[in-house]
């Protein structure tokens, strides 16, 4: 994956957390900075897509890494 500002290990989490978690360190960065988040829940492929397509920021990549999901996130 590609390079990022900052790394949210959310794994164990299952839904909503993973995502609340996530906007809560998003609120933090700045507009252009990209988080990668690491869940393990399933319903995160479909939860962060759905969140990416309601707050308008940009899902650069989502896939699997080593058995967990893995997502970079673009706060626009």
């Amino acid at each position: 994956m590609s390079e990022f500002n900052q790394e949210l290990d959310a794994t164990g989490l299952n839904c909503p957390l993973p995502i609340l978690r996530c906007k809560k360190a998003m609120n933090g960065m700045e507009v252009g900075e990209v988080i990668k988040v690491i869940a393990t829940d399933p319903g995160a492929v479909k939860d962060f897509e759905a969140y990416c397509n309601q707050t308008g920021h940009e899902l650069l990549s989502s896939g699997e890494e080593d058995g967990k999901f893995a997502f970079l996130i673009k706060k626009n």
